[in-house]
């Protein structure tokens, strides 16, 4: 049998190696998807092996962590069903459409609200995907292209940090219990609002002028296109509301709203086999099942410390040598620039608990922001800079000299905003 001293070097060890595996990912050509679910099943492997295999009570323990993780997983597959069906129909060719101007100023304003807007909504990764094909097709000069991408992912970062739904981060804390939906949104908005505002403002110092011509891309009449953009975006709408009607956990509000969508969808589109690729089945073979998984595996992996006491060591330590809760939000944001957002806070939700620090309070309200929006000082750091990266071949060391300083700005400046409203 394994003693518990001997277990916790190999828990961090495993951890370490498959997290260096994962920033490796495209170096390496390993999917951190892999890495996640070798990790996850090793890091719990090991775990029941301290015990000779574990006592009734572990296996309890063990059970408990999957309800929670998978009420997020189980969310979070619904929800990127819902995008994949509206994107199907075409269904954000309604916002685009609203761009009406070939001033540079003008257009970076309109796109980094839409970003803002959007992402508060669906997802800052969606998001960020949808407006980069559209500048694409707006925007000629690369360079320039490159700016108001990384605009989008500052942008979306931002909106998606505010509400309940706009980043998986949020939704995490959210679905956990540590936030509730309108005092999050009432306390975050501003701050949220004052981190876009930086960021609009010094990029639009670089930019001046107007495009010669406008491209916009042709609009397409996919049956049910309206009906399916405004009936997903109230599915999303919706899923807070159900929640505090039935007090039933939020995957269960995103799978009514599938549901509705589906039967509208196959009373849309009928036996029509020319339109088999519009109907749900079709669009589930779409969803990036891969994601998901990652986020299974790095949330098992992250039970198998707290299962242990580590993380509540960990805060231990971080109060007694740091002691400032906005320090600390703040420290984790910026790991997040670096580490992926999601063990982070995980971590600080093993590290931190509900009695110690309630629902809605200061850390609680603080980590969302910060977790949400650290990410875009590296181009690495979320979901969004990643596929800006890998749509527009942005290389790092270019966003590091461009980018990363009005990301910090805005980064700093939100936490300063949310202080500011904090102390009235």
């Amino acid at each position: 049998m394994m003693e518990l001293a001997t277990a916790q070097p190999i828990l961090m060890a495993i951890f370490a190696i498959g997290y260096l595996f994962i920033i490796l990912e495209y170096a390496l050509e390993i999917n951190k998807t892999a890495t996640s679910l070798l990790m996850a099943a090793l890091m719990w492997s090991c775990l029941f092996l301290i015990r000779d295999h574990g006592y009734p009570e572990d296996l309890s323990i063990f059970c408990e962590h999957l309800s929670h993780i998978s009420e997020i997983v189980f969310f979070l597959l619904g929800a990127m069903t819902i995008v994949e069906l509206i994107e199907s129909h075409q269904g954000f060719q309604i916002v685009t459409d609203w761009i009406q101007t070939n001033s540079k100023k003008k257009m970076l304003w309109l796109i980094g609200i839409i970003a803002f807007a959007l992402s508060a909504i669906l997802d800052n990764l969606t998001t960020t995907i949808m407006l980069v094909v559209l500048l694409r097709k707006l925007i000629p000069e690369k360079e320039e292209r490159m700016i108001f991408g990384s605009m989008v992912v500052i942008a979306a970062n931002a909106g998606g940090a505010w509400t309940p739904i706009g980043d998986v981060t949020t939704t995490m804390l959210w679905i956990n219990g540590n936030l509730s939906t309108l005092p999050l949104m009432r306390d975050l908005f501003l701050p949220s609002v004052f981190s876009l505002l930086i960021t609009l403002v010094l990029f639009s110092w670089r930019l001046k002028g107007h495009y010669s011509k406008r491209t916009l891309p042709a609009s397409t009449s996919t049956p049910g296109k309206k009906i399916l953009f405004f009936s997903g975006l109230g599915a999303f709408i919706f899923v807070p509301i159900f929640k505090a009607l039935t007090g039933l956990p939020p995957f269960m509000g995103i799978l009514l709203g599938l549901g509705v969508l589906w039967i509208i969808t196959d009373l849309i589109h009928g036996h029509d086999a020319t339109r088999h690729h519009l109907r749900i089945p079709f669009i589930l073979t779409k969803v990036d099942l891969s994601s998901v998984l990652f986020f299974l595996g790095i949330l098992l992996c992250v039970q198998t410390f707290a299962t242990l006491g580590l993380l509540s060591e960990l805060a231990r330590f971080l109060e007694h040598t740091v002691g400032s809760l906005s320090v600390i939000a703040t420290l984790i944001g910026l790991l997040s620039a670096v580490i992926d957002n999601v063990p982070l806070v995980a971590a600080g939700m093993q590290m931190y608990d509900l009695q110690t620090y309630p629902i809605n309070s200061f850390f609680w309200m603080l980590l969302a922001f910060c977790a949400g929006t650290g990410g875009s000082i590296l181009i690495i750091g979320s979901a969004a800079g990643v596929a800006l990266m890998g749509m527009e071949k942005v290389n790092f060391f270019w966003y590091v000299r461009h980018v990363s300083w009005i990301a910090l700005a805005s980064y700093l400046g939100g936490i300063g905003a949310y202080l500011l409203q904090h102390s009235f």
